[in-house]
């Protein structure tokens, strides 16, 4: 560890990863990053992998077009696998309003450039998704490039590809306090003080925490969120391809195949903030406890949209 850098940016999830990974690729060399514990001790970790190409701001939907192409390029620059599986991807309507936004977000999509989408009905859906009721679906959008990623393979390539740029990687070394001084920045660690002229804030579930080392109050606060992953499904054993990332919002969940089974996620109506100071400095890898109740409309839905749940296991 040096005591200088030019740039020092707090947490190695995978914005903390990308952020060094593109300031080396683009010329400043002279840049750590700084991790209390380990790469993705944190919510990379716990994250479900869903790529989307597809989203309501056309500006996030260019940058989404430009990540999942830098996905496959990185893989390339660090050789580590991420765990890239290009599924294609649904986003379902099923009412009129839904049906008719995604109608003008096609138009959209098609305006600045993303031209692998277009739009299906509601037996095209249950073709590509032979698992899936479609009862309620109006029409859907289809986008080719969509899937999942390994959360893991995918923190430890942006890491990877950046110590091949010039950066620095240091984990087991949590940053105690930030003092600004007349060229930049005091960065206080467990194994010593780092002046630099930059510090990024890519500290997630603790962002909060090292916003106040500056005394800045950031609006952010940990979610709990559920995903269940379900136990082998025979009817995905008898298929011969993957069933595409499939987003339901009236369902208020998304699906991704997980192995020969689903993951299912909940976007949850009636949330709950966990730690709303910020996540415990020793916190990363554990699971919460599950609250079923608070989710049990999602669930019913979701155990609707997918009938083959309703016959097996849930394994996490």
């Amino acid at each position: 560890m040096n005591t200088h850098y030019r740039v020092v940016v707090i947490g190695g999830g995978v914005v903390g990863t990308s952020v060094l990974y593109h300031l080396a690729k683009f010329g400043w060399k002279d840049v750590c990053l700084i991790e209390r514990s380990v790469l993705t001790a944190g919510s990379s970790w716990h994250a479900a992998g869903g790529i989307h190409a597809l989203n309501a701001d056309p500006n996030i939907a260019g940058l989404q077009a430009y990540t999942i192409d830098l996905l496959s390029e990185i893989q390339e620059e660090s050789g580590q696998d991420i765990g890239l599986h290009m599924t294609g991807g649904m986003t379902l309507a099923g009412t009129p309003d839904r049906w008719e936004w995604l109608q003008s977000a096609y138009r959209t999509f098609q305006s600045i450039g993303i031209d692998d989408v277009r739009l299906i009905t509601p037996e095209e859906a249950g073709e590509l998704c032979p698992i899936m009721s479609t009862d309620g679906i109006l029409g859907g959008m289809w986008a080719d490039r969509e899937g999942y990623v390994d959360t893991t393979g995918t923190v430890h390539a942006y890491a990877g590809a950046a110590k091949k740029h010039g950066a620095t990687v240091i984990e087991n070394n949590r940053v105690l306090e930030l003092n600004q001084t007349a060229d930049g920045w005091q960065v206080v660690t467990e194994k010593g003080t780092i002046t630099c002229k930059h510090v990024v804030n890519a500290a997630g579930l603790w962002a909060k925490q090292v916003g106040r080392m500056v005394g800045i109050e950031l609006p952010v606060s940990p979610l709990n969120h559920h995903y269940l992953i379900s136990d082998t499904i025979p009817e995905l054993e008898k298929l011969d391809f993957e069933v595409p990332m499939t987003v339901d919002l009236e369902g208020f969940t998304y699906m991704r195949q997980d192995q020969k089974g689903i993951l299912l996620g909940i976007y949850e109506v009636d949330h709950e903030h966990w730690m709303m100071d910020g996540a415990p400095w020793e916190y990363g890898f554990e699971l919460q406890q599950e609250d079923t109740d608070r989710i049990e409309h999602e669930l019913t839905l979701g155990f609707e949209r997918y009938p083959a749940l309703q016959h097996v296991g849930v394994k996490t």
